[in-house]
């Protein structure tokens, strides 16, 4: 099968910068929103992303505005059922994933392809939804999604060859990598990266360290590019929350579990570097740390 027509449900982070990766590949993209006014600020965040591109020689303005041709932008759910490859971006909630699902599986014809970018979910559980769990995997993409070369290809047991083989040539037409995961919660990268950011802040916490010695430390230390308290931000205090809240729940180690810290900071609103204040302030030249 050959993939012409994309859709991505969600216009966040993560879904805008799916859309405008494939949409700079050359594939006809419609995204749908909740909202219109959710549709303007993914239109913006693309605008953004794609003009930051163009300064740095990343794509030339012609390029841009080929891709922005190739961008369309919806509030119905019914406007995807001409697609080819519908890829979900929405919130981190099984109920809601397999809510969506399963009106598109009543909407879309039987050669749709259905993924979602899920970071911490069990795919399966959404395919169960359907009636074509055959035509149905997990493509995780990393944020920034125009900028990361890795997707983590999750393969359930009911997921045909075909249909592997359509999404894997899809990715890498995006310019990815890709990695094969098992089906399970955190697959590859979270599996082992979120019991190191819990780790950090619950050093954090105990005060090994302040967190700019923290973040240094790994940084320098290790040549990681930025510092596992910095990446909670980067990621999104309540993201990175919410993801060890799941593998907490599937797996039951103590690794996974939020720290109270991280909790707290959450519930004061600070979501990290998308609303300007995490465990650092972000609305300077510098991040400043805040108090914790």
């Amino acid at each position: 099968m050959t993939i012409r027509k994309v859709g991505v449900v969600g216009c966040g982070l993560m879904g805008s910068g799916i859309a405008e990766s494939a949409s700079r590949a050359g594939y006809e993209v419609l995204v749908r929103e909740v909202s219109n006014e959710e549709i303007e600020l993914g239109k913006q965040r693309i605008a953004r992303s794609m003009d930051r591109a163009v300064e740095k020689g990343k794509m030339t303005a012609a390029e841009r505005e080929e891709a922005r041709k190739l961008l369309s932008y919806t509030a119905e759910i019914s406007d995807l059922a001409d697609r080819d490859l519908i890829v979900e971006a929405v919130v981190e909630d099984m109920d809601i994933k397999r809510d969506l699902f399963a009106r598109l599986d009543a909407l879309c014809p039987e050669r749709t392809i259905f993924a979602s970018n899920t970071s911490s979910l069990p795919i399966t559980d959404m395919a169960a939804a359907v009636e074509r769990p055959d035509r149905f995997l997990g493509i995780h993409f990393f944020n920034p999604v125009p900028i990361m070369k890795l997707v983590e290809i999750v393969r359930t047991i009911a997921t045909s060859e075909e249909t592997l083989a359509t999404v894997l040539e899809f990715a890498q037409s995006l310019g990815k990598e890709t990695v094969h995961a098992k089906d399970q919660a955190g697959f590859i990268v979270n599996l082992l990266l979120v019991p190191y950011m819990m780790d950090a802040v619950r050093q954090l916490e105990r005060g090994a360290a302040s967190m700019e010695d923290l973040d240094r430390a790994m940084s320098l230390g290790c040549g990681h590019p930025m510092g596992p308290i910095s990446l909670i931000d980067f990621v999104g205090t309540d993201t990175a929350c919410r993801i060890a809240e799941i593998l907490y729940d599937e797996y039951r180690e103590p690794r996974y579990s939020p720290p109270a810290l991280l909790r707290r900071v959450v519930a004061m609103g600070r979501f990290g570097r998308k609303v300007g204040r995490g465990f650092y302030d972000y609305s300077g030249e510098v991040p400043v740390p805040l108090p914790v």
